[in-house]
């Protein structure tokens, strides 16, 4: 597996995960066209460029012959810990094959580069395959709650562990 720092060019491809990742973990918990509403409104290819080119710590991407997974997050000061993982997806297809687990390790690799101590994330409560991903790897329940999510009222769940 290699994991790597994402450039600009890897932005279609970034979105190619996203929209097969997205609808794979989510179309059970949100209706089709909320989960494409979403992923226009966040992974808009030119959006995507752009936030590649100025992510600090960098946008990784697992590369197999092409993107198969992404991840992406930073510094923090508004959630229970001073870091947070905004993007991590594997498509589908490669799902437990360890991409997921490289990815996050080398985005904490980062977070620690960075002096960062922990680490958030917020994921759909009715998630199962990112539940158990993130149960096992240490992450806690912080909190529940109901968020809004295009036009949609859904319980999320916010994880927190120590890095």
């Amino acid at each position: 597996m290699h994991v790597r720092e994402a450039t600009p060019e890897d932005a279609p491809a970034v979105r190619r995960v996203a929209d097969a990742s997205w609808h794979a973990a989510h179309d059970d918990v949100l209706d089709e066209a909320a989960v494409d509403e979403l992923l226009a409104r966040w992974y808009d290819v030119d959006d995507l460029r752009e936030s590649i080119a100025e992510s600090t710590p960098p946008m990784f991407v697992a590369d197999d012959d092409g993107v198969v997974g992404f991840a992406q997050g930073g510094a923090t000061a508004d959630g229970p810990a001073d870091a947070a993982v905004g993007r991590i997806y594997v498509h589908p297809d490669r799902w437990g094959e360890g991409y997921g687990s490289g990815l996050l390790a080398r985005l904490f690799d980062a977070f620690r580069a960075a002096g960062h101590e922990d680490v958030w994330l917020a994921v759909l409560a009715d998630n199962e395959v990112g539940r158990s991903f993130y149960d096992a790897r240490g992450f806690e329940v912080h909190a529940e709650r109901t968020v809004e999510l295009a036009g949609q009222s859904v319980d999320d769940v916010v994880l927190v562990r120590d890095l």
